[in-house]
């Protein structure tokens, strides 16, 4: 069954859907716009701007991007500038199974406080090309030995970023004010029983509008927008890493109802949580432990 999308140059077979496709996209394309089941990474060259989840990122002329299941990426390409993706499927590669190896979940993906992105150079973008044009030239294949082989290469791919990204964030670490610097474990600690933004801005002893333009300053989002994302990312992970039914997963997460639950996963993610399910899996790893 063959797919195309208006905003993708690129026609795929399903079929292959749940393995790892390289393809890139030039300037003139215009418009590029992905939200659908798969992780990326992403290279950018000569890209201004870029947004997730309507926050917009600026990038560096060399950038590398995370996305994760059903993000809502959008980007403007500029005349001189070029795009090359690495897409694959939870099923191809679990970050959460091989997290010992790469422990790159909570670093390059599903971390809401951080910038999913790396401002690199031209040879760190040029060295993970290599890899990717690796990938590219054994993809159509069709014997079992080249899955591993593209396994092998993308979880380099991800260990370099891993690197960059940890060494980066070292480097160029933001100064958070000392009134806000737990906010994230805060957070972390109360998003499921406390959703109202005024519930933090009473626990720093801070007015509203203060604390909104000061966690707007530091994060690069509204704190509506980090609990509702933080909301999200609990609910995805409930979604692809246990067994539990959808409506556990709303009593888990405090909502009134299963459809109440559905209806602001729809808005946040652009899918229904049964569909999100369906189409990302239910990860190897369900039935252990994911602490």
């Amino acid at each position: 069954m063959l797919i195309f999308s208006k905003n993708h140059n690129l026609i795929q077979d399903y079929s292959m859907h749940k393995s790892i496709r390289i393809y890139d996209y030039d300037s003139s394309v215009g418009h590029i716009k992905l939200n659908d089941p798969y992780y990326y990474v992403i290279l950018l060259k000569h890209v201004k701007s870029i947004s997730i989840n309507l926050v917009e990122y600026k990038t560096a002329d060399f950038t590398v991007l995370f996305l994760t299941p059903y993000q809502l990426l959008n980007i403007e390409l500029p005349s001189n500038s070029m795009v090359k993706v690495s897409q694959f499927h939870a099923d191809f590669y679990c970050i959460e199974y091989h997290k010992k190896e790469v422990a790159c979940n909570g670093v390059l993906f599903n971390n809401i406080f951080e910038r999913p992105l790396i401002d690199t150079s031209p040879n760190f973008i040029a060295e993970t090309d290599v890899l990717f044009n690796h990938i590219q030239s054994i993809q159509a294949e069709k014997e079992s030995y080249y899955l591993s082989i593209m396994k092998a290469y993308l979880q380099l791919i991800l260990a370099l970023c891993n690197k960059e990204m940890l060494l980066q964030r070292q480097d160029y670490a933001p100064k958070s004010s000392i009134v806000l610097a737990d906010l994230r474990n805060v957070i972390n600690s109360n998003f499921i029983e406390q959703r109202s933004v005024q519930f933090y801005a009473d626990y720093y002893k801070i007015n509203l509008n203060s604390f909104s333009k000061r966690v707007k300053v530091e994060y690069g989002k509204s704190p509506l927008v980090l609990i509702q994302e933080r909301l999200i990312l609990e609910a995805k992970k409930l979604l692809h890493l246990t067994y539990k039914s959808i409506k556990e997963i709303a009593f888990l997460l405090a909502f009134e109802d299963v459809f109440y639950f559905s209806r602001f996963f729809k808005k946040h993610v652009g899918v229904s949580p049964k569909r999100f399910r369906e189409e990302v899996g239910i990860a190897e790893i369900a039935e252990k432990s994911i602490d």
